[in-house]
């Protein structure tokens, strides 16, 4: 799905959000030079493989946050993980570098990818702000709605403390 057709699937479905349009943005620092309008619910989005290329995760976190590789395999119990290349993510995701997002799961059409969601986006005001498969813009959406996007569309999906 690309950006418009996102934003197609979230109204087709009922779902509320709000979107910013900005320049092309490939990492936090980047995004910090534009006036976000909830910058306390930005999520930065870290797509890794295990050192055999059988299981994928995409992790978001607020984008403050680091995300420790060694912490995260100990804690669930992984294969050793590093980065996914540029490849793996346009064949499983169709995405681009600096485009990553939760709602890349949607174009995973083998379900490969093991999501994992900062649990502080649990907390008030209950909003995450990712790319709509685009890094051109960013939408603003309620959590639960994106578990149950990403449940809906059957990829496996938790809330992990960072």
């Amino acid at each position: 799905m690309n950006k418009q057709e996102i934003y197609e699937y979230l109204t087709d479905r009922g779902i509320s959000y709000e979107i910013t349009e900005h320049q092309a943005v490939y990492n936090m620092e980047e995004l910090s030079q534009i006036d976000m309008p909830y910058p306390e619910a930005d999520a930065k989005n870290i797509f890794v493989r295990d050192d055999k290329k059988n299981n994928y995760y995409l992790i978001t976190v607020k984008g403050h946050k680091r995300v420790d590789l060694k912490q995260f395999r100990k804690t669930h119990h992984t294969r050793p993980l590093s980065f996914a290349s540029e490849d793996d993510l346009m064949r499983i995701m169709q995405l681009s570098p600096g485009s990553v997002t939760p709602l890349g799961i949607l174009n995973d059409n083998e379900r490969k990818v093991n999501v994992y969601i900062d649990q502080d986006f649990q907390k008030p005001p209950y909003l995450i702000g990712i790319h709509p498969n685009d890094n051109t813009a960013t939408i603003w959406i309620n959590t639960d709605d994106l578990v149950n996007i990403i449940n809906e569309h059957k990829n496996p999906v938790q809330f992990i403390q960072i």
